[in-house]
């Protein structure tokens, strides 16, 4: 029997709650999802980029729809029996109405139990809300949220650091006033150095999630969970991986003439049985 959404809100809500940090990927599809559930990982969440490129689309162009992004998440959430999560951007629309709709049709109609809302804007002329803007952005999610008939994990997103913005100072602002305001997890994407991580997690009393995968940091699960990290997503990281060997094989077809990339294929048997289930 298939645990229902209540029974898996609760599970995610546990994962944050235990000791030390756990890791929860991020599948583009159905299928990854039932790989990465069929490896043993306990949760997962969605990324944007990942659907985007696999919609053969840019990534933070605005050019993905809530309906889109809510259908692939459902696919997901019906792929496997594990807990989902999203990411939301930023609610698909400014206002604050806009936000606390898209949560609340993250969890009546996509069966997630958590998702995040960022204070990044799309316009890369001011790609940050203000202050006030964007803690009321994430009050109206949180107020939809608790809405919910069971216990919705909303991430509140500060994304100074991806948007030529490295301010520490107002980052832990707004997560501190995001925290205030009802989310129950934080999320600083782009930080890269242990210091600043320490500092973040230090700030804040609600589990944090860091972001690994980025190139040239490489963190164990173990020491950022001594830094103080809850929870660890990889954002676009096994999408750009996946990518990168894609675009690895079809160049050496193409440019040499061979095929020697099959070596390192997974077997197809062993790919039928992670992504066909029982």
């Amino acid at each position: 029997m298939r645990a229902s959404q209540a029974e898996k809100a609760e599970r995610f809500r546990a994962l944050h709650a235990r000791p030390g940090a756990f890791v929860i990927p991020n599948p583009w599809d159905a299928g990854t999802a039932r790989i990465l559930a069929g490896l043993g990982f306990e949760a997962l969440t969605t990324t944007s980029a990942g659907l985007a490129l696999t919609l053969g689309r840019r990534d933070g162009a605005g050019v993905v729809t809530r309906e889109e992004a809510l259908a692939n998440a459902k696919a997901i959430v019906d792929a496997t029996d594990l807990p989902v999560a999203a990411d939301l951007e930023n609610g698909y629309g400014h206002l604050p109405e806009a936000a606390a709709e898209t949560i609340r049709l993250a969890g009546e109609v996509a069966g997630l139990v958590g998702g995040s809302i960022e204070d990044a804007t799309g316009d890369p002329r001011r790609p940050i809300y203000d202050f006030q803007h964007a803690v009321e952005r994430v009050a109206a999610a949180a107020a939809a949220a608790r809405a919910l008939p069971f216990p919705f994990v909303l991430v509140g997103r500060a994304e100074n650091f991806l948007h030529g913005r490295p301010d520490l100072d107002d980052t832990i602002r707004r997560l501190q006033a995001f925290e205030a305001v009802g989310a129950n997890a934080l999320f600083a994407p782009g930080l890269t150095r242990a210091e600043d991580i320490r500092t973040v997690c230090a700030a804040v009393s609600k589990p944090v999630n860091v972001v690994m995968g980025l190139k040239s940091v490489s963190f164990s699960v173990a020491a950022l969970a001594a830094l103080g990290v809850r929870r660890i997503s990889v954002g676009s990281a096994l999408t750009r991986a996946a990518l990168g060997a894609f675009v690895r094989a079809a160049r050496e077809i193409r440019e040499h003439g061979t095929f020697a990339f099959a070596e390192e294929a997974i077997p197809y048997a062993e790919a039928n049985d992670l992504v066909g289930g029982p």
